[in-house]
């Protein structure tokens, strides 16, 4: 058996077997089987894909190339969301289940291009520790029944590897390599009940809704056959979600939003995320579960959980900055906003600083852009339509204005939640 064989093999449309897929993985991460090697074997899958029976297989392999946490409680909540632009839901969504006493144990990442990051974000609070010994994280999880970290240990190192790989040689947003990455990691944390906010649209990592189905379809299959509770929600990425983008500006937000106070299209997805995952882990019905959610959202005891779960890992609530230089954008036109494109919001608030294009690149948490209005919303010429915050990096107005469309015409009010796979 080797590489060459494998890839002709690939090449011919052929199914793999899983000792050969076992074969790759292995001899890649042991440096046997060079990057431009692997790289020829990614773009094989991306243009001709994997069966569901290989991905399968695949995802079981990356799962066992490291350890798998077992942390010792039943039940344990993650939600993972395949990014987007303003998309602050994890810290809305974690301490407002954990506030009905669901376990919440969960490792996020840091934003790469024009989308953000959970763990950048709340570096945007003071202090906040996003890393910390696996006894720590356990103690904490089982006191008040919420941590989130970074990466921790040596959890599922073919995706670091692969992943590294897939992100230079154009092979992102092949359907088994997404679903594969996505749930060897979720398995590898030890969750029981797995929800997935899978983003389409122009500002997400998948733009057509029928590879979106089809990587739900698969991604639940992967969670199912691994005895995990699973269940993907699609939902609309073509304009960001809330109105502020930038790490700081989002926490902000999310704070107001577990405050009763936040947008309608922020509260409402979190509701139903919340609902999912409520209803999984306490095994009561999603109606039932959606009640106990919006009771807690409302009557503060989501936001004290915050304040709770912020204080143990270090965090001051009252620190987080803003920058102090603001510039409001109005509009050129009267009319109905057709479209606000969230990739080029999420391009622009990279290019006051809010975002990395490469994994090392320092990032500015005080930045970002807070939109005055939605898809839908009628605005007079000159009105204002966002606030930039800005420090030594700025957009020019046409930048911004170019993001929008503005007609004439009322278009139909976008839907949030465009499907649910379970």
């Amino acid at each position: 058996m080797n590489i060459l064989d494998i890839i002709d093999k690939k090449e011919k449309n052929e199914k793999l077997t899983k000792k050969e897929l076992q074969y790759v993985i292995d001899n890649y991460l042991n440096g046997t089987i060079k990057d431009y090697q692997m790289s020829a074997f990614l773009t094989e899958i991306d243009l001709l894909g994997l069966s569901d029976e290989e991905t399968i297989d695949l995802t079981d392999i990356m799962l066992h190339s490291g350890k798998i946490l077992n942390l010792g409680f039943d039940n344990i909540a993650d939600k993972h969301s395949t990014g987007g632009v303003g998309d602050k839901t994890t810290i809305v969504l974690a301490p407002l289940v954990a506030s009905l006493g669901v376990k919440i144990a969960k490792m996020s990442g840091r934003g790469l291009g024009h989308t953000g990051g959970t763990i950048d974000k709340l570096e945007a609070i003071k202090g906040f520790q996003t890393s910390m010994s696996l006894d720590k994280f356990k103690n904490q999880v089982n006191q008040i029944g919420i941590a989130l970290v970074g990466s921790m240990g040596n959890l599922v190192p073919a995706d670091k590897k692969i992943y590294a790989l897939r992100d230079v040689t154009g092979t992102v947003d092949s359907v088994p390599l997404i679903a594969s990455s996505i749930m060897s990691k979720k398995l590898a944390s030890g969750a029981s009940n797995i929800v997935i906010d899978l983003k389409v649209g122009s500002g997400a990592l998948v733009n057509d809704l029928t590879d979106a189905k089809k990587l739900a379809h698969l991604m639940v299959k992967i969670g199912q056959k691994n005895n995990k509770k699973t269940a993907c929600v699609l939902t609309n990425m073509d304009e960001p979600l809330g109105y502020a983008v930038g790490n700081s500006l989002e926490v902000i937000e999310a704070i107001n939003t577990l405050k009763g106070n936040g947008p309608k299209d922020l509260t409402n997805l979190v509701i139903k995320l919340a609902s999912l995952m409520t209803s999984a882990s306490l095994n009561i019905a999603e109606k039932e579960a959606e009640e106990k959610v919006k009771e807690n959202l409302y009557n503060g005891k989501a936001y004290q959980k915050m304040l709770e779960w912020v204080k143990a890992q270090g965090g001051d609530i009252n620190s987080i900055q803003i920058a102090d230089n603001k510039k409001i954008i109005t509009s050129d036109k009267e009319g109905y906003i057709n479209k606000i494109d969230a990739l080029e919001i999420g391009k622009l608030a990279r290019k006051l600083g809010a975002g990395r294009l490469n994994k090392d690149d320092q990032i500015d948490l005080t930045v970002g852009i807070v939109l005055k209005h939605k898809v839908g919303d009628y605005v007079e010429k000159d009105e204002p339509l966002a606030e930039i915050y800005y420090n030594s990096k700025q957009i020019t107005n046409q930048e911004l204005l170019s993001c929008y469309n503005i007609t004439k015409e009322k278009p139909k009010t976008p839907k949030l939640i465009i499907d649910i796979i379970k």
